[in-house]
């Protein structure tokens, strides 16, 4: 049996490490936030080495970056992988921008082995995926696959008031490319994992089926402000007494529907807030996932039972405020399974797993047939800067990659 080609892991992480050094923090990460100058500075560097990788790079009116390296059939849908470069202020130096240099690492050992593909292959690079200098995240992608128009993602705006559209004429990416999907055959995004699950299972490769559904709420629980010293603990009627019911029975609902159900309360604010007033209301913000959409169908009904049981006991009002909602995403079929196969021939121990977290590949995989690889990263740590993975890793990830593509673009 042949031995499989496989990418030059060297100058993938020298890749990654000469990227790493723009908006390079004291403590190891990155804050390379989406259109700034260094930004800008990290986009120049990789359209250079596009073109020195023979591609040809264009940009859309959301300053999304394209680089195609032609294929045999150039009318052919294009193969297409990448991520993101923008990071949080206090980012890392793997989030996204490992996905992007690995298709570049893609294209460029298809060159060094003068390996013809019949599909174009193109290595995108989204904007403002973070969403940390322009909410909300992974917009670049949303305008590009529908979720959003152009005039939405042009206009939002920083906390400077400057809108997306002022910074990419800012940096000169700006682009006339239509900010539209074309005829893709197949789309593929390599990640860090952002969580413990490789690393704790002492695997290498996660084959990423889907993507969690995901629900955010602002639940307020209303009662009445009364003077804490005077009035009786059975006389109030106290939202912050409920609280610990609802939230102890949300607990047991992701207990319910476990290992894949996640709850979260990450905000908690009572009015007026002052000490010794009860409070007349606490809301409190509730993240709910599931990667079944029927399972997180039925725990967004049987968390508004709650609420409204746990209002009635204790006297209260209380309203449910839907912030945002991420229909669970099943990847496609082919490209999973050209994951699996990449993953066979190479000999690599992998598992099959849903994503936590929100990607590009959300918004890609409504117009275009997608599926995501991970690989793991130090402690699960990301959106930090200390996170951190292997080289080793680095290079198992990008050669899964690798193989997927030629089997989706031969």
């Amino acid at each position: 049996m042949s031995t499989p080609v496989k990418i030059n892991p060297d100058r993938l992480w020298q890749s990654l490490m000469t990227m790493a050094e723009i908006g390079a923090t004291d403590l190891g990460g990155c804050n390379r936030q989406a259109l700034t100058e260094l930004d800008k500075e990290g986009r120049d560097l990789f359209v250079n080495w596009c073109h020195e990788a023979g591609c040809v790079t264009e940009f859309d009116a959301m300053g999304n970056l394209f680089a195609r390296r032609p294929g045999t059939k150039p009318d052919a849908g294009v193969v297409m992988a990448g991520s993101h470069l923008d990071t949080q202020p206090t980012g890392g130096r793997f989030d996204g921008v490992y996905g992007v240099l690995s298709a570049l690492e893609v294209v460029r050992t298809l060159n060094d082995h003068n390996i013809e593909t019949e599909h174009p292959i193109e290595i995108v690079s989204w904007t403002n995926e973070e969403g940390a200098r322009f909410s909300p995240a992974m917009v670049g992608s949303g305008v590009w696959s529908g979720e959003f128009d152009l005039d939405y993602g042009l206009t939002r705006m920083d906390k400077e008031g400057v809108t997306l559209g002022q910074a990419l004429e800012g940096i000169g990416y700006a682009g006339h490319r239509p900010t539209e999907p074309g005829d893709i055959k197949a789309a593929f995004e390599l990640h860090i994992e952002q969580g413990p699950i490789l690393e704790n299972e002492k695997t290498q490769i996660g084959i990423v089926s889907g993507v969690q559904g995901m629900n955010w709420y602002d639940l307020k629980l209303i009662g009445s402000p009364v003077h804490a010293g005077p009035t009786p603990m059975d006389s109030r009627q106290d939202p912050m007494m409920a609280l610990g019911s609802v939230v102890n029975r949300l607990y047991a609902l992701a207990e319910d529907h476990a290992p894949l159900s996640r709850v979260t309360f990450g905000d908690i604010s009572a009015e007026p807030g002052a000490r010794n007033t009860v409070p007349a209301s606490v809301t409190v913000s509730l993240d709910m996932r599931h990667p079944d959409q029927a399972i997180l169908d039925e725990m967004d009904s049987t968390m508004r039972s709650i609420l409204a049981d746990e209002s009635e006991r204790f006297g209260l009002e209380h309203e449910v405020h839907d912030e945002w909602r991420s229909p669970a995403v099943v990847f496609d079929r082919n490209c999973v399974a050209a994951i699996e196969q990449a993953v066979d021939v190479l000999e690599l121990k992998a598992k099959s797993m849903f994503s936590g977290a929100g990607h590009d590949s959300v918004y890609v995989s409504r117009v275009a047939p997608t599926a995501m690889i991970f690989v793991p990263c130090e402690k699960g740590i990301s959106h930090n800067e200390a996170e951190n993975m292997t080289a080793d890793d680095a290079a198992a990830g990008c050669n899964v990659l690798l193989h997927a593509i030629l089997e989706r673009a031969s």
